[in-house]
C-alpha cells in the first residue's frame, strides 16, 4: 500500500484533528455506497480506510514513523493480502464503522468538538442525509480475504492446527483437516470482512502448500517410499522396521527380494483408507566388507543381471 500520509493528503507533522478531518472528507467522497459497482472507488475507499487505521491510532502511527511496521500495518517483511479486517479501520466490532462498540474510534462529522457520532450519524453523513433521514443501508455480505500457509507432509496427512497471521496482525488458529492436498483452499467462515446491515461476515480463503517429505511421495490416498535393505535381508528375508506417518511398523521381506520389489502396508496411507507401498532398494555396506569380498571372490554366480537389456 502507498504511504498513508500521501493517501490522506496530510504531512507527517499533521495533528490528530487534521488527520481525522482529512479522513472524513475522503471517506464521504469515495464511499462505495455512492459508487455502486465501481471497483476503483471501492479500492480507493479501502486504501483510505487502511491509511486511517494506521494514522488514526497513536501506537500504530508511532510504529510506522519508526519503521517498525509497513504501510499495510504489518511488521516489516510480512506479506499481506488486500482488504481490511472486521473491526478495522475504525476499531469497532460487527461494523466497519465501530458503531455501538466502546472500543471503536468515535468521531463527528460536525464542526463542534466533542460530539461523537454513532453509526447512524456517520452513515447518514456519508450518504448525504442527516439524523432521521438516512437511507436504509443495503445488506451486503462481508468481503472474503485470502491467506496462505505451508504445512508439513505429516500435517497434511494426519491433520493438525496452524496459527495464521492475518494482514491486520490478528492471529487465529486454523484447523488443518486430515488429507488436505497441496494447493487446496480451506474456507474459514465468518472471519473475513464485516457484513453490512445484518449480512454475514466474509470468509478467509486459506491456500495450503504441503512441504516435500524427504522420502515419501503421495499419490491420491496412497503413499510410496523407497526402503533400503541390506544384502543379507534381501537374500535371506526377515522382519525389517518401516517408518510410517503413524509410527514404525514391522515389514516381512520375502527371501530372494531384489531392488524394485514392492510390498504393501494396507491402511498406512492417507486417512486410514489409502495404503503405503514400500519399494525395496538393496544397499551394500557403506565401508568395504572383507568377509563379503572373500565370499564373492569364491562364489560361482552364473546369472546375468543385464540380460533384459539385450
Amino acid at each position: 500500500m502507498e504511504d498513508p500520509y500521501k493517501i490522506l493528503g496530510v504531512p507527517k507533522s499533521a495533528t490528530e484533528a487534521e488527520i481525522k478531518k482529512a479522513f472524513r472528507g475522503l471517506a464521504k467522497k469515495h464511499h462505495p455506497d455512492k459508487h455502486q459497482g465501481d471497483a476503483a472507488a471501492q479500492k480507493k475507499f479501502q486504501e483510505i480506510s487502511g491509511a486511517y487505521d494506521i494514522l488514526g491510532d497513536k501506537d500504530k502511527r508511532a510504529q510506522f514513523d519508526a519503521g517498525a511496521i509497513g504501510a499495510d500495518g504489518n511488521p516489516k517483511g510480512f506479506d499481506p493480502r488486500q482488504g481490511f479486517r472486521q473491526g478495522n479501520p475504525f476499531g469497532g466490532g460487527g461494523s466497519p464503522f465501530g458503531g455501538g462498540n466502546a472500543g471503536g474510534f468515535k468521531f463527528s462529522f460536525d464542526d463542534e468538538p466533542g460530539q461523537a457520532a454513532g453509526f447512524e450519524d456517520i452513515f447518514s453523513d456519508l450518504m448525504g442525509g442527516r439524523r432521521g433521514g438516512a437511507r436504509q443501508a443495503r445488506a451486503q455480505k462481508g468481503e472474503d480475504f485470502t491467506a496462505a500457509v505451508t504445512v508439513s507432509f505429516e500435517e497434511a496427512v494426519n491433520g493438525g492446527t496452524r496459527r495464521v497471521v492475518l494482514q491486520n496482525g490478528e492471529q487465529i488458529d486454523v484447523k488443518i483437516p486430515a488429507g488436505v492436498k497441496d494447493g487446496q483452499t480451506i474456507r474459514v467462515k465468518g472471519r473475513g470482512g464485516a457484513g453490512r446491515s445484518g449480512a454475514p461476515n466474509g470468509d478467509i480463503l486459506l491456500t495450503v502448500s504441503v512441504a516435500v517429505h524427504p522420502f515419501m511421495v503421495r499419490e491420491g490416498d496412497n503413499i510410496r517410499m523407497d526402503l533400503p535393505v541390506s544384502l543379507k535381508e534381501a537374500v535371506l528375508g526377515g522382519k525389517v522396521p518401516v517408518p510410517t506417518l503413524t509410527g514404525a511398523v514391522s515389514l516381512s521381506v520375502p527371501p530372494g527380494s531384489n531392488t524394485g520389489t514392492t510390498l504393501r502396508l494396507k491402511g498406512k496411507g492417507v486417512g486410514g483408507t489409502g495404503d503405503l507401498y514400500v519399494r525395496l532398494v538393496v544397499s551394500l555396506p557403506p565401508e568395504p566388507d572383507e568377509s563379503l569380498k572373500t565370499f564373492l571372490e569364491g562364489w560361482q554366480g552364473n546369472y546375468d543381471p543385464r540380460a533384459r537389456m539385450r
